[in-house]
């Protein structure tokens, strides 16, 4: 088990892949992300300072079901 905060999920058939802020038991889905830019997006309006240089950090987000940065289906 990852101990993110921060879980992208699968790409979704169509392109896209769901972001969620798990914080104190509570999942806040964020939105669909389609890029690195809407996630930094998202990130912001969720109060992460500087959300660029956390993309990587494992610390941070877990990327699930598909490589980090991939936003469509393989």
């Amino acid at each position: 088990m990852s101990s993110a905060s921060i879980v992208v999920h699968p790409p979704s058939s169509t392109g896209g892949r769901s972001v969620s802020v798990h914080s104190q038991g509570r999942v806040e889905i964020l939105g669909t992300a389609y890029s690195d830019h809407d996630l930094v997006v998202f990130l912001e309006g969720a109060g992460v300072q500087d959300p660029d240089s956390i993309l990587d950090d494992d610390q941070w987000i877990e990327w699930r079901g598909g490589r980090a940065h991939q936003w469509s289906a393989a």
